[in-house]
C-alpha cells in the first residue's frame, strides 16, 4: 500500500470511524491497567484503538458473544504496547479470533524419527506468524487488573517478537540499542528465572515464563505493563531493557502499587 494513501486513510478513519466518547470511556474505566496514562497518552491510544479496530478483523468463535465494549477492550490492551511505537509493527496480518475461554488449538509436528504427531493442548491465547492472535475472551476481559497476567499484552508481544523472524524473544530493537547488552541482559534473568521455577513452587512472575526466552519475553511484558514495580525489582535490566524498547515507563504511572508487591 502506497504510504501516502495509508496516512490518507487513517486520517479519514480518525475522522469518520472515532470511538464514541461513552463507550471509549467505559472501555477505560473497566481497565485498571490504563488508569495511569496521562491525558495525551490516552488521546493517542483512543487513535491506535480506532485504527485497530478499522484495520483489524475481530471475530468472535465458538459462540462467544463479542460486544463493542469488549472489542474495544481487547483492542485498548492491543495497542497499549505500541503505544509509542505505531500501529505498523502490527502490520502483516488481520485476524482476532475471541473464544469463550479455554480453547484448544491442532498442532502436527515430525519427530527426529519421522513420525508425524497431533497435538491438542488447551490454551488462553495463541499468535501465528503472519496469521491471527486467537483469545480467550473470558480471560481477555479479567486482563488490566495490575496481577500480573495479561493474554492481550502476552500474544501481542509474541506479534512484535515475531516480527523478525522466529519467535525467540529478541524482537527487532530500535536503532539505538545494543544487541548484546539485551542478549546478555534477558539470558542473565532467564537463566535466573528458571533456576528458580525448577527450585521452588512460587515465583514473582508466572512461571509459565520458563518454558522458553520467548515466553519469558511475553510473560516479562504482561508484568512490565502490569506490575511494573515488581520486575523492576526482581530484575532490574529487563526493566531497564523493555522500557527502551517499547519507549514507556509504566512504573512511573503506578507509584501506588509498589506497596502491594507480594515480599521476597
Amino acid at each position: 500500500m502506497n504510504w501516502s494513501f495509508k496516512n490518507w486513510r487513517r486520517r479519514y478513519a480518525l475522522r469518520h470511524a472515532a470511538l464514541p466518547d461513552v463507550a471509549w470511556r467505559a472501555a477505560v474505566s473497566g481497565l485498571p491497567v490504563l488508569h495511569g496514562l496521562a491525558e495525551d497518552e490516552l488521546v493517542r491510544l483512543r487513535e491506535l484503538t480506532t485504527l485497530f479496530l478499522n484495520e483489524k478483523q475481530m471475530v468472535a468463535a465458538g459462540g462467544f458473544p463479542l460486544d463493542d465494549d469488549m472489542r474495544i477492550k481487547i483492542a485498548a490492551q492491543a495497542c497499549l504496547p505500541i503505544l509509542n511505537l505505531g500501529l505498523d509493527y502490527y502490520a502483516g496480518w488481520v485476524s482476532v479470533i475471541v473464544y469463550p475461554g479455554e480453547f484448544v488449538p491442532e498442532h502436527e509436528f515430525m519427530d527426529e524419527a519421522g513420525v508425524v504427531h497431533v497435538v491438542r493442548d488447551a490454551t488462553l491465547g495463541e499468535s501465528w506468524e503472519r496469521g491471527p492472535v486467537v483469545l480467550s475472551g473470558a480471560d481477555a476481559l479479567r486482563g488490566g487488573e495490575h496481577d500480573g497476567v495479561n493474554v492481550v499484552i502476552h500474544e501481542f508481544a509474541h506479534k512484535l517478537d515475531m516480527l523478525n523472524g522466529a519467535m525467540n524473544g529478541f524482537p527487532p530493537l530500535h536503532r539505538e540499542m545494543p544487541t548484546e547488552q539485551w542478549a546478555q541482559v534477558f539470558s542473565a534473568a532467564y537463566a535466573d528465572f528458571c533456576a528458580q521455577v525448577e527450585g521452588g513452587p512460587e515465583t514473582a512472575l508466572d512461571p509459565y515464563g520458563a518454558e522458553s526466552p520467548a515466553e519469558f519475553f511475553a510473560v516479562t511484558s504482561e508484568a512490565f505493563f502490569e506490575t511494573p514495580h515488581l520486575l523492576q525489582r526482581e530484575y532490574p535490566g529487563v526493566y531497564r531493557q523493555l522500557a527502551a524498547f517499547y519507549r514507556q515507563d509504566p512504573a512511573s504511572r503506578y507509584p501506588k502499587f509498589q506497596h502491594l508487591m507480594p515480599p521476597r
